[in-house]
């Protein structure tokens, strides 16, 4: 059984005056002087630069300045074949088409397709304010004349 003295009052805490912060003196990685790394600031590691950045055809499609449209294969038109094309196109820094990929689609028309869209131009995709090349899909729909 426990006795409960109330006769003595109870201790008051000590009141003691803010402690200075931790010194990070002496934790520092061996090698380098005795210094801390700054983790937020500059450091001698290369910044990684993305490569390629994908891109929805929507946000492709505001950056379009100069569209050329297919030729339309004679072969394509003889044998009544229409329908969409869907390429894979890599837009340089600059805005120029630097490659085009044949996704889905008639080879025919796929091909008159790609000769049309390495002609476009784009205005340069910025990403933190530098231009980047992106990647995007772009679909051509071939529909026979009337």
């Amino acid at each position: 059984m426990i006795k409960n003295d109330l006769s003595q009052p109870a201790a008051k805490p000590a009141v003691t005056a803010d402690a200075p912060a931790p010194s990070m003196a002496g934790i520092a990685p061996a090698g380098n002087g005795g210094e801390l790394s700054n983790l937020m600031g500059q450091s001698n590691a290369p910044t990684p630069v993305l490569q390629t950045v994908n891109v929805s055809q929507g946000v492709s499609q505001g950056l379009l300045l100069k569209k050329t449209k297919p030729t339309y294969p004679p072969s394509a038109l003889h044998m009544h074949v229409e329908g969409p094309v869907e390429l894979l196109a890599t837009i340089s820094k600059t805005g120029d088409i630097s490659a085009v990929k044949i996704l889905r689609g008639d080879p025919g028309l796929a091909r008159a397709a790609v000769e049309a869209v390495k002609q476009w131009k784009y205005k340069p995709y910025l990403l933190n304010g530098e231009p980047v090349e992106i990647q995007t899909e772009v679909t051509v729909k071939f529909k026979l004349p009337n």
